[in-house]
């Protein structure tokens, strides 16, 4: 009789899950295909592709045999949430801060990022859900540590692809007409189906730079891919992104895997960067999800081929999206840290919550 309950309970997921892509589909807005010769390479007729790698030929249905016929044992990430530190975020500092540049993690991928006046986000994440919808999908297993109502005026905020865990509807709402959103090619008009003023969104393809009063920032490429629902695939591009204020640059990844030519040459275009903001979590299976996620090896080569400074892992320690358990990547982190001969100041972790200027933002460990 178990079986037979657990073959139902399986069925009822399935349903919901491929409703809850339908729905993604039926309510997002598809973007402009790009069709255009002279294109760069990246560009196909039906949206976008990896330049290093082939796209993964693994469907919907593969992840579901993956995550519940496979013998891949995935971690109870709630039950064990107290592992990740966390913080609420300090109001007086983010509220106050300093000329040099000032860095607060919010969760994920969300950073505040703060100099001379001007305050960035990345990826923000105000909803409780990865999901497009609030009654399902990977939840936040972490409290939010800041009232969002709270943060100061937002200027700019930057975009690294569509996928429910990167771009979330509640933060663009709350947001508003605020920030200027810097987005990858596509993403346009999703945001102004979202009530976003045309002239608040700045459309960028790789490569492609925005000079700005304080700030140049800069899409640069990534090795991942698009989808809000279940038809949409690579219909939008997908980028990291270079924030250069003259005397100090970050460099944000996004969401990527690893390839041994475009971080080289990122590298190569930037002279090295100050700061790269780099995922770590995200990675369990390798067989399903290496193509498109790094790994805390991966994480480090990545911060050698763009010549950092320093680096700051993310993309860990917030959502139940992967296989790997809550603390595991900063675990990883660690030894392959030690593997590679990297001082503990030059690839850490931050707690969430946490904010640090670059006065002490590279000697912060949990």
């Amino acid at each position: 009789m178990n079986w037979m309950v657990n073959v139902l309970l399986l069925r009822v997921r399935i349903v919901v899950i491929l409703g809850l892509g339908f729905l993604a589909a039926a309510c997002g807005v598809q973007a402009d295909k790009v069709i255009d010769a002279s294109s760069p390479p990246h560009h196909t007729a039906d949206g976008f592709r990896n330049l290093h790698v082939e796209h993964s030929n693994k469907s919907f249905f593969d992840f579901i045999a993956m995550r519940y016929f496979s013998n891949t044992v995935w971690a109870d990430h709630e039950a064990r949430a107290d592992e990740i530190p966390i913080q609420n975020i300090d109001l007086s500092m983010v509220q106050n801060p300093p000329e040099n540049v000032q860095i607060s993690w919010l969760g994920h991928s969300t950073f505040l990022i703060q100099k001379d006046g001007l305050n960035i986000l990345t990826d923000p994440i105000f909803g409780g859900r990865a999901s497009p919808v609030s009654f399902a999908g990977p939840k936040r297993y972490v409290p939010h540590v800041v009232d969002y109502k709270d943060l100061p005026k937002i200027d700019y905020v930057i975009i690294s692809h569509n996928h429910y865990d990167h771009l979330d509807n509640v933060a663009v709402r709350h947001l508003g007409d605020q920030p200027v959103y810097l987005v990858p090619l596509g993403l346009k008009t999703w945001f102004i189906y979202q009530g976003i003023s045309p002239d608040r969104i700045v459309e960028r393809d790789w490569w492609d730079r925005s000079q700005f009063e304080d700030v140049t920032i800069q899409a640069m490429p990534s090795q991942h891919w698009s989808a809000r629902g279940l038809f949409d695939r690579h219909e939008t591009l997908w980028a990291s992104w270079l924030i250069d204020y003259g005397d100090y640059s970050i460099w944000f990844a996004g969401d990527t895997g690893y390839n041994e030519i475009q971080f080289k040459e990122i590298g190569a275009a930037t002279g090295g960067v100050d700061l790269g903001l780099i995922p770590i979590g995200g990675y369990a299976p390798r067989s399903f999800m290496k193509t498109y996620h790094v790994n805390p090896e991966e994480a480090i080569l990545i911060h050698q081929d763009i010549k950092a400074k320093k680096s700051i892992g993310m993309h860990w320690g917030t959502f139940p999206m992967t296989a790997e358990g809550p603390i595991d990547p900063y675990v990883e982190l660690l030894k392959q840290r030690e593997l590679y001969q990297l001082n503990e100041i030059e690839f850490i972790t931050m707690r969430v919550g946490e904010t640090l200027t670059t006065g002490s933002v590279m000697v912060s460990e949990k």
